[in-house]
């Protein structure tokens, strides 16, 4: 064989050995690739913001019973002006006093010693709600407190809870989802430290329910929390989020 020829060999031989090493790398690092990204840690941060109501609403529904459909009608419409008369000398202003459409139905007399109805009408019902809302939370307050005065001018009614409401809910959700997930980071950093470890990109986040709760409560629900009965809560959000780990 001749020197030429050697040459060609130990050239083949380099080229092979050198695909060899070639592929041995690349495959090493795919599978360290593959490592890197299987190493993720996955975390629950919260945040909870404390608010305070700036408007509030009060809702009376009042009824009136009476043989004829038009007596019964004519009796709300007295009980109306009444409850205008009432909230408008508490110095509520007349166009923030909503009235709902007027719901009614015939009643049906029975038959003797049953709960059968009749085909002959014994007399009619007529109901309708009224809503106050206002941002002088302090005043529709007091003004709830006086309820008694209505009941005294013979109207049948039944005044529910007031409610207090944040106008601004949307912007505090935002920041308290936004201070959760800092906090899911926070944590995340904080079980790595001991290994010397480091926490990369964020690769997924679920934003969980709002619970708005009174301040002092620790009541949870999956389906979230909206509670209307204080002036004073608190938001609370939550967010789980996966991190890689270098």
């Amino acid at each position: 064989m001749q020197i030429k020829d050697y040459q060609i060999v130990i050239l083949g031989l380099m080229i092979a050995l050198g695909s060899v090493i070639s592929t041995f790398i690349l495959s090493n690092a795919a599978v360290n690739y593959q490592k890197l990204q299987n190493q993720t840690i996955k975390v629950t941060g919260s945040a909870s913001q404390k608010v305070i109501s700036d408007n509030a609403s009060w809702t009376i529904r009042f009824s009136a019973k009476n043989s004829s459909l038009k007596g019964a009608y004519s009796q709300l419409e007295a009980d109306a002006r009444k409850i205008t008369d009432f909230f408008t000398s508490e110095g509520i202003d007349i166009n923030d006093i909503k009235f709902s459409v007027i719901d009614s139905y015939p009643q049906y007399k029975k038959f003797p010693g049953t709960y059968n109805n009749t085909n002959e009408i014994e007399y009619y019902i007529a109901n309708q709600s009224v809503k106050v809302q206002s941002s002088d939370i302090t005043k529709l307050t007091d003004i709830s407190k006086k309820v008694n005065v209505l009941v005294n001018k013979d109207i049948d009614l039944n005044a529910e809870p007031l409610q207090y409401y944040v106008s601004n809910l949307d912007d505090i959700k935002i920041k308290a989802a936004e201070d959760a997930a800092k906090n899911a980071k926070e944590r995340a950093q904080s079980l790595v430290k001991g290994t010397n470890g480091k926490i990369g990109v964020m690769t997924g986040a679920k934003l969980g329910v709002f619970q708005i709760v009174p301040v002092d409560s620790t009541e949870v629900n999956d389906y979230g929390i909206n509670d209307t009965s204080c002036v004073e809560k608190k938001v609370v959000s939550t967010v789980s989020a996966t991190f890689t780990v270098k």
